[in-house]
């Protein structure tokens, strides 16, 4: 076995890794868009639904974003200890544990669907349609999660082409039978259900059939699984943090009044979509990193973390700059209320200064999850939360310190990580040679 030859981060590598995974993760926000568009043409009932059923179902989609994420460091090591077998036996197993876990959710989702539906919804009406929905929505997690495990697979080998035409497949598959399942043939809310099942289940067979032409070594091995849960743990803390910062943002800012919670909705909802796009640099990082590691190539990987870490933060500027030329344009698009645009008036210098770190930040994220140093990333994320943002966010709140102080709290939570992630990035710790970590 030789390492593969192509784990070198040129600027033209890290966009053929990069703009795929865009794509891929553009694809499933820009769906949900239009299965909201032709749901809510049906009335208001069925569009407050679809919001609480969607809102419960993306629970799934953030177990399949970690699962994603652990295996493609897994795979990218091996793959870069020029053991592609070994690389693929990882997608081979994260599959099996997507399938376990996506029939155990689908089974939630039968039996938790009204009791959820009904804490959720604001009324009897909104909940039953919402858990009618659910009920057989949740029938495409396995899909949903098989789909996860074939991209961190296949991105783990540097093949970005390949989940690119099978997602971007499934996405207009969903596209196209969501309008004629609920209109034409009358199914209405449960045509936008069955649409999303058709299409999560034809995106999962189609990784599997990818995975089934790689091996035929398909059996589960329980210590490898283990292992990947044991990851998937401290991805799934780490990533129940950020949810807790952001709902606990969002309450503080409704404390400050209805215009301050629009203007907090629609900062965070672009930076939620910067997130987006800067991921992309992430994964690219996760896949070149795990690969120079695996090969033994410490300067590599140094030079891989530098040159990933330089992009992201070069590409978080560009939408900095951007939200900076439309501070005066970009409000109005969402809203024309006074009040509102007044309070975004106020975060939007704390949305445009925060970018280029939070691009630094999440290529580092990317650098460390490639390297396996989750457990890090897991405790620096808890302490950020727990000692920086959470006090600031509520200390906003006693001293009347409105939007600014909330988004004051979101700053000190995105420094406190930029400084640890970079202390650890110039530390030898991160850097463990070989396959394994």
């Amino acid at each position: 076995m030789s390492p593969p030859a192509a784990i070198t981060a040129t600027p033209r590598r890290i966009a053929a890794l990069a703009l795929p995974a865009l794509v891929v993760l553009a694809a499933e926000p820009l769906y949900v868009l239009v299965d909201t568009a032709v749901v809510g043409h049906l009335g208001p009932v069925e569009l407050a639904a679809i919001a609480v059923g969607g809102t419960v179902m993306s629970v799934a989609a953030w177990f399949g974003t970690l699962m994603a994420y652990g295996t493609t460091g897994r795979a990218a090591r091996r793959y870069g200890a020029g053991d592609r077998a070994a690389a693929v036996a990882e997608g081979v197993q994260a599959s099996w544990l997507a399938l376990a876990m996506g029939l155990l959710l689908a089974l939630l989702g039968l039996v938790g669907a009204g009791p959820v539906a009904h804490l959720l919804a604001g009324n009897e009406q909104t909940a039953e349609a919402a858990a009618g929905w659910m009920r057989i929505a949740a029938f495409g997690a396995p899909g949903l999660l098989l789909a996860a495990a074939g991209n961190g697979w296949m991105r783990g080998v540097q093949d970005t082409r390949r989940p690119l035409w099978i997602v971007l497949g499934a996405n207009v598959l969903s596209a196209i039978l969501c309008p004629v399942l609920v209109y034409p043939l009358g199914l209405g809310l449960t045509g936008s259900a069955i649409a999303n099942v058709t299409a999560q289940t034809a995106g999962g067979l189609l990784f599997l059939l990818a995975l089934v032409r790689e091996t035929r070594a398909l059996r589960p091995v329980p210590s490898v699984i283990v292992s990947q849960i044991v990851l998937g743990r401290d991805l799934l803390i780490r990533g129940a943090a950020f949810q807790a910062c952001f709902l606990s943002a969002t309450a503080v800012a409704s404390r400050f009044g209805v215009a301050a919670v629009g203007a907090h909705q629609i900062a965070l909802q672009l930076w939620f979509f910067a997130a987006l796009a800067l991921d992309a640099v992430a994964i690219a990082a996760q896949s070149l990193v795990g690969a120079a590691l695996g090969a033994g190539d410490a300067d590599q990987a140094r030079d891989v973390a530098r040159r990933v870490t330089v992009a992201g933060g070069l590409a978080a500027v560009v939408f900095a700059l951007a939200a900076l030329a439309g501070a005066r344009v970009v409000p109005g698009l969402f809203t024309d209320d006074p009040a509102v645009l007044e309070q975004a008036a106020v975060v939007w210098p704390w949305f445009v200064g925060l970018l280029p770190f939070a691009g630094v930040v999440y290529a580092l994220d990317g650098v460390f999850i490639g390297a396996g140093d989750v457990a890090f990333l897991r405790t620096v994320t808890i302490f950020s939360a727990l000692l920086g943002f959470l006090p600031a966010i509520w200390l906003a709140y006693a001293f009347d310190l409105g939007l600014g102080g909330v988004w004051a709290g979101l700053g000190l939570f995105t420094l406190a990580r930029f400084v640890a992630l970079l202390l650890r990035w110039r530390s030898p710790r991160w850097v463990v040679l070989g396959a394994a970590r």
